[in-house]
């Protein structure tokens, strides 16, 4: 779950819109109260945090943040019309993990969110396991019935996704989009290709990705 507090609602609710189009669970603030109150109930991966806000500035909230050792490791990065170097600096050194100046676009922003999760998934949880089919995150590597697979990038990135989701049902468009971008223009056809070479490089586990009529693919295999 990603928080972001924002007290502009039409630039809320476009970044809410659009993260929740590619995939990702959102919740947007429009200041610092309704957050506090959410982070007692639950705490996110990812907090998406802007500076200038009625009442607690996002600078404080953050402050608050990290001298909590509650919330002290949720990642922040900080979204907001301050872009001199001096505004930059003074929030990485109060603890933000990365800094994004407005305007920004939205395939940027979704990058940055993208890359800072990955950094922050627990040590615990490198390695997914569904029958014979066996992926290590941390080692990027993929292997069947204790073989190793050789993948290329967007076939490993595309089998991570499925898996990751495992039971989700996924468009060819949204998949296009995760894996390659909006500046990627090949087609969904494209999806299709990868998908029916992953399952031959997969052998017997091939089948684990699923068709599903009229939307896309689905991961379907059972859990060891």
């Amino acid at each position: 779950m990603i928080y972001y507090v924002e007290d502009d609602e039409s630039i809320r609710e476009l970044v809410v819109y659009t993260l929740r189009q590619m995939g990702m669970e959102i919740r947007g603030f429009a200041e610092a109260d309704a957050f506090h109150a959410a982070m007692k109930e639950a705490l996110p991966e990812l907090v998406l945090l802007d500076i200038m806000l009625p009442g607690e500035d996002g600078l404080s909230i953050l402050r608050g943040l990290r001298g909590n050792p509650a919330t002290a490791d949720v990642p922040v990065i900080l979204i907001t019309a301050k872009d001199t170097e001096y505004d930059v600096v003074k929030g990485l050194d109060h603890g933000a993990d990365d800094y994004i100046a407005k305007p920004f676009g939205m395939a940027e922003l979704a990058a940055r969110v993208r890359a800072r999760l990955r950094r922050s998934k627990p040590a615990g949880e490198d390695q997914l396991l569904f029958g014979a089919l066996v992926m290590d995150r941390r080692a990027h590597s993929v292997s069947v019935q204790g073989e190793k697979v050789s993948l290329t990038l967007k076939e490993y990135e595309l089998l991570r996704i499925l898996m990751e989701n495992a039971g989700t049902a996924f468009t060819r468009e949204h998949l296009l989009e995760r894996i390659w971008d909006y500046a990627y223009d090949g087609g969904t056809r494209t999806v299709d290709v990868h998908v029916q070479t992953l399952r031959a490089k997969l052998g017997p586990c091939g089948d684990m990705i699923e068709t599903v009529r009229g939307v896309g693919y689905r991961f379907g295999g059972g859990r060891a």
